[in-house]
């Protein structure tokens, strides 16, 4: 599966296991997240665990919930890419839709988005040095596919750019990612560009400690001298 745009897991590669058990439809079918003991979603645990009503393994009611009659494997996969991938998973913890459209929790669900982007970058790196067994095709493809995409929306990122979550509402929440965020980045960044370049990825050269790493120092300078004069 992989992560839609407009989300902090954008052009990242999700890997689950479907497994229909003996009673299956009446039971719903078990699905295990390929996490390398990273939670980069409240509903994705380090364990494998997907937690989800649909499955069985959150509370639900109606709809919610498994039923033989009307539930489909279909119903899963769009329920994983479409309430679990979501642009804003702070908000999927139990109870903090609450905080949604508050300055406290605008400001949560940026640092909650920006977490789950570096996760999903070093379940990337996690996904190339160790695919599962017989998915190392899927895993190359994809990446050569989308690597320049993903070290651009980095270098985005580096300069300032916000990931995607909760503030898009005129609410007045942040508009520029974390300094802490951006030098996170810079550790991550030149590892996962040599990662691509393995696989073929072009252009990856740039994406070194050199002028991308300067670019980003940069913007975390402006960014502080920015803070300090309004202080």
């Amino acid at each position: 599966m992989v992560g839609a745009a407009g989300s902090p897991y954008h052009d990242g590669l999700f890997l689950f296991d479907l497994h229909l058990p003996a009673t299956y439809p009446t039971a719903p079918p078990e699905v295990y997240y390929h996490s390398f003991g990273l939670r980069v979603n409240p509903n994705l645990y380090p364990s494998g665990t997907v937690c989800l009503s649909l499955l069985n393994t959150f509370d639900g009611e109606g709809v919610e919930v498994w039923s033989p009659a009307r539930s489909t494997l279909l119903q899963v996969l769009v329920s994983i890419q479409g309430l679990v991938l979501t642009a804003d998973p702070y908000y999927n913890e139990a109870g903090y839709d609450a905080y949604a459209g508050t300055p406290g929790g605008r400001r949560n669900a940026a640092s909650y988005a920006e977490n789950a982007c570096l996760l999903t970058l070093r379940s990337a790196l996690h996904l190339l040095r160790r695919p599962p067994r017989g998915f190392e095709g899927v895993v190359g493809a994809h990446f050569r596919r989308r690597g320049a995409h993903v070290l651009a929306a980095c270098e985005s990122y580096l300069r300032g750019t916000r990931v995607a979550g909760d503030g898009g509402d005129g609410g007045g929440g942040e508009r520029t990612c974390s300094a802490g965020f951006r030098l996170a980045l810079r550790n991550v960044v030149p590892v996962l560009a040599a990662a691509f370049a393995e696989i073929g990825v072009e252009g990856c050269e740039r994406f070194g400690d050199g002028e991308l790493g300067q670019c980003s120092l940069t913007a975390i300078d402006d960014s502080a001298a920015s803070a300090d004069a309004s202080d």
